[in-house]
């Protein structure tokens, strides 16, 4: 198995999961458990992980990190949402 493959999987876990987390969220009314901070320190790391991918060349965490901020700004607004919700 080659080193590329090996990174793939990894990133399609990491994924699965992430996305299972945001799922989890849309059904929970109230997001009174998340962390506002978990997503803007995500989308912090995420953006310099991209950049750095970027910088190195690395394809797959190039794919996997832009992935991830995807997750991150959508868990946030999930949860923006969600709070703005409950308040009301």
């Amino acid at each position: 198995m080659g080193p590329e493959v090996i990174g793939w999987t990894a990133s399609a876990i990491l994924l699965a999961t992430l996305v299972r987390q945001i799922v989890t969220q849309v059904r929970d009314d109230s997001a009174q458990g998340v962390s506002k901070w978990l997503f803007v320190g995500q989308i912090a790391a995420s953006t310099g992980f991209v950049t750095y991918s970027a910088l190195v060349g690395d394809r797959v965490f190039v794919v996997t990190n832009v992935c991830i901020l995807i997750t991150a700004i959508v868990g946030q607004v999930v949860t923006l949402r969600r709070r703005r919700r409950a308040r009301a």
